[in-house]
């Protein structure tokens, strides 16, 4: 490995890791106070000029010389015509990714329901799905037309009524493919801007983009420094920070594998992380030998090598049960358990966005094709928040109905439970349902 480049060797045994860890898994990266004073700016920007800003901050962050916001939005033609002037390999391998999706979606998803007491009240739950969803894909460093599939396929299967998507700015055969991959994935209106204004936009509308009542997908700092200012004006999914990856290993697997694994998440950007657990000293020995021979070989190795540097890690632990631990500790996106039998160790873990199961089961695969959404919870978030779903495009309203009887019975309980609380008219409410209340 050169001079300039090392990944942090960990020992989870050492009296100093539970703090070395937290500074490596560094949480608070998305809260820049300058980042979100910008965002700040762009937002009131957008709100009270609506096309005009959008217009002049695409001009000004994308290269690409938009004079009217119609130049920015992309027709139903003119993503069916890109689908249908992909090569064949393309087309196929977006098509089979979206049928994969679909497939695994189309298992998810609320139902209404209700139950009948003997006195006739009936209590249930109505499920009905949002009229309007906003879709973010991020670009940049990288086109992501798996992003399209994994975040607008769930809100079509939960029936949204209406998907816009928006997404930077994008070019030749990159471009062509984040259209065709909106038209398999049954977007309705997209949009080539990115950014903060983009969030903006679609949070409160302009006289060209619909402002809608959720946003999903993740995004670099200033998107997600945008999402979280908007949230309350509108939902969004989850504060979204950059890629992780930790992996458990019993010292089994090939470590070029696992090598690689890692660059896969390491690739991403600067930020990302990666990070390998294992008991076997020998075996993160091992590992750390097929980084430095193969890093080399990898079209982004600068990327690789910075992320690697920055914020990956070899950890070392006592035995499978402490590697769990950390895990648990780490919280991470993405959680591969490559081990002979990964069955028993998933019932250890609480905390983990997706979960890749064996030797066979790279991450690779789940950012593309295997079927659950890639948009996942990061910087921690897995203690709270959950993979991007169906569920995510659905809302729940509570169904309440009273008979006299019910009602009779109700009333005397909430009665004396707002009389307690001193809430006087609650308490009235209820009791004149089944008594003269002596009010004239």
């Amino acid at each position: 490995m050169s001079d300039t480049f090392s990944i942090a060797r960990l020992d989870a045994g050492d009296a100093g890791f539970p703090a070395t860890l937290e500074r490596l898994l560094d949480r608070g990266m998305a809260t820049d106070q300058r980042i979100g004073g910008i965002v700040a700016d762009i937002i009131a920007d957008v709100r009270g000029r609506g096309d005009e800003a959008v217009l002049e901050y695409t001009r000004r962050f994308d290269p690409f010389p938009a004079e009217h916001m119609a130049d920015l939005e992309v027709s139903r033609d003119q993503m069916q015509y890109a689908l249908e002037q992909l090569p064949a390999r393309q087309r196929q391998a977006l098509e089979q990714a979206a049928d994969r999706i679909r497939q695994y979606h189309e298992r998810q998803g609320l139902q209404s329901w209700d139950y009948t007491e003997p006195d006739g009240s009936r209590y249930g739950q109505k499920v009905v799905p949002l009229q309007n969803a906003g879709i973010y894909v991020p670009g940049g460093k990288a086109s992501y037309p798996s992003s399209m599939l994994m975040t607008a396929i769930p809100a079509r299967v939960a029936g949204v009524g209406q998907i816009v998507a928006v997404v930077p700015t994008a070019y030749g055969p990159d471009g062509w493919l984040i259209f065709a991959a909106a038209a398999l994935a049954g977007v309705d209106r997209l949009f080539t801007v990115g950014g903060a204004q983009a969030i903006a936009a679609l949070a409160y509308g302009t006289a060209s983009i619909p402002r809608v009542d959720k946003i999903v997908g993740p995004g670099n700092v200033f998107v997600t420094a945008a999402k979280k200012q908007v949230f309350g004006d509108v939902g969004i999914d989850m504060i979204a920070g950059p890629s992780e990856l930790t992996i458990i290993c019993d010292g089994e697997t090939d470590p070029d594998w696992i090598a690689l694994d890692l660059f896969s998440q390491a690739e991403h950007d600067e930020q990302a992380q990666s990070l390998l657990i294992s008991p076997d000293a020998g075996f993160l020995d091992r590992v750390g030998q097929s980084i430095e021979r193969l890093l080399p070989q990898m079209e982004r190795a600068d990327i690789i090598r910075q992320s690697l540097g920055d914020r990956g890690a070899l950890i070392r632990v006592r035995d499978m049960e402490e590697a769990v631990n950390v895990s648990n500790t780490i919280a991470p996106e993405h959680l591969e358990l490559s081990v002979a039998d990964p069955d028993t160790l998933l019932q250890g873990i609480t905390h983990a966005g997706a979960i890749f199961m064996g030797r066979y089961t790279p991450e690779a695969l789940g950012d593309y094709c295997a079927g659950p959404s890639h948009v996942l919870p990061t910087s921690g978030s897995a203690r709270f928040f959950s993979p991007l779903s169906v569920y995510d495009f659905q809302k729940r309203s509570s169904i309440l109905y009273c008979s006299e009887e019910g009602a009779d019975r109700l009333a005397r309980i909430a009665e004396e439970i707002a009389s307690d609380e001193h809430l006087q008219a609650h308490a009235l409410s209820a009791a004149c349902r089944y008594r003269d209340t002596g009010l004239t």
